[in-house]
This record gives structure tokens, C-alpha cells and sequence, in this order.
């Protein structure tokens, strides 16, 4: 083969690769991005616990809190780290709740969970929003490498905070850069 015909070669397995580059990254862009300090935090579907004498549960998204200070956190009952931070979660939401903050905890718990969901939320003296995903979505989504995960989301929706395990919520430090973010204008 002449050196003309490999620059050929060459110059077409170089088309090949870029080709097949372009189409991974725009079929799998989803899975290439991350989700961290910065980013918008994207959308996810949880239902509400069922109240006590009523049996539907509703759905609620990231848009249902559209323009709000937000702390999502990604927990499941049988998680012992979930339930240590917890109780600064609940002092957290008592402090900033009558200031604004959603505080938003979804269960990832498996089906046919909620009376455990429901125990742990009243043993625990839990009255922030608590909600459940059954299929777990919500950890595909936000890319989580376990439980608790939890999420700092400002009012245009990008995320401030992120902080895998167990974490003291309503210290000092956390309660200034939320404070700080309820400072903010609405969108």
C-alpha cells in the first residue's frame, strides 16, 4: 500500500471515531453530564404519603417547588445514616421552614413500604414534606451513589449544595448559605 493509501486509511478511521463520538454524546448526553454544585437539578416525580383517613396519594415534581429555596434529601427507612441526620433536618425545617425553605425527603423505599415510611416519619417527629419513590428513579436522575444524598437547590433551580451521607443541617454554616440563598429574589 502505497503511503498515500494509509493517510487514507488513517484519515478514515479518524472520520469513523469522530463520527461514532458525536453520535455517543448526543444519544447518551443524559448519562455524560453530571449533577453537582452548579447544575440545574433536574426534574423528578414522587407521590405524597397518604394522610391519615385518606387514600390517595398525589404526585409532586421539582416544578411544584419552581421558585423556591429547596433541600432534597434522597433517604429509605433501613438506612442508619438517614436516620442519625434526620433530627437536624427536622431542626432545620422548624429554624428556616416559617422563612421559606422547602424541606422535600423522598423515600426510595420499595413498594408496599409506606406503613414502614409512615412509622419512621412519626417516630422520628418528622412535619417536613416527605415523599416516596417506589422506583427509584430519583436516584438514576440525580445520579446518586447511595443514601442519604441531599441537594441545596436555589430558587432558579440550580444546585448550591451537594453532600453524600449523613450531615448536621441545621449547623451554623449550613444555616448561613441557606439564609443567604432565602435572601434571593424570586425568579
Amino acid at each position: 500500500m502505497t503511503s498515500r493509501g494509509q493517510w487514507a486509511v488513517v484519515g478514515a478511521i479518524v472520520a469513523l471515531l469522530a463520527a461514532g463520538g458525536f453520535t455517543a454524546m448526543h444519544f447518551l448526553e443524559d448519562e455524560l453530564t453530571t449533577i453537582g454544585v452548579g447544575s440545574k437539578a433536574p426534574g423528578f416525580v414522587a407521590l405524597t404519603m397518604a394522610s391519615a383517613g385518606e387514600g390517595h396519594r398525589t404526585a409532586k415534581t421539582l416544578s411544584s417547588y419552581r421558585g423556591d429555596v429547596m433541600l432534597l434529601n434522597i433517604w429509605a427507612t433501613w438506612c442508619v445514616p438517614c436516620r442519625t441526620e434526620m433530627p437536624s433536618i427536622q431542626a432545620l425545617h422548624e429554624n428556616l421552614g416559617p422563612k421559606g425553605l422547602k424541606v422535600v425527603a423522598v423515600s426510595v423505599d420499595q413498594p408496599g413500604f409506606e406503613d414502614k415510611i409512615e412509622s419512621f416519619t412519626k417516630e422520628l417527629g418528622l412535619t417536613f414534606e416527605i415523599l416516596h419513590d417506589s422506583t427509584s428513579a430519583i436516584r438514576t436522575i440525580y445520579r446518586t451513589t447511595g443514601v442519604p444524598e441531599t441537594f441545596l437547590i436555589a430558587r432558579d433551580g440550580t444546585i448550591r449544595r451537594k453532600w453524600i451521607g449523613p450531615e448536621d443541617w441545621n449547623s451554623a454554616g449550613n444555616q448561613r448559605l441557606i439564609t443567604s440563598l432565602l435572601a434571593d429574589e424570586r425568579p
